[in-house]
């Protein structure tokens, strides 16, 4: 059986909610002195790469809509597969200036999904 599409957007939309969650209260320094927080932060942002890949080869039109898909299955495969390693600093700027325009893109999607 087919997975809805629309449940790759909710994977997507709960962790970007979670690694808002995670760096809550914190700044770069306090981010790049936290191995933990970066570890999660990290196998979020791989959550996310890995739902909107998947969401691409399902649904094209619905992910077409979401911005800079390229860039975050990209970003993705960075983290998974080590093709470089990935500055802390770079995971958070992404963090700060990426992640809320995916999270209300993503919102947009599934509250016309959802009506």
């Amino acid at each position: 059986m087919q997975r809805d599409p629309r449940a790759f957007l909710w994977d997507v939309r709960e962790a970007a909610l979670a690694i808002q969650s995670f760096t809550q209260g914190m700044d770069a320094m306090a981010y790049e002195n936290n191995e933990l927080v970066q570890a999660a932060v990290e196998r979020k942002f791989e959550v996310i790469g890995e739902a909107l890949n998947q969401l691409s080869k399902l649904d094209a039109s619905m992910a077409a809509q979401l911005p800079d898909l390229p860039h975050i299955v990209a970003f993705r495969n960075q983290l998974i597969h080590g093709y470089a390693t990935v500055n802390p600093r770079t995971v958070w700027g992404i963090s700060r200036k990426s992640l809320p325009n995916l999270i209300t893109a993503v919102q947009g999607l599934l509250d016309r999904s959802y009506p």
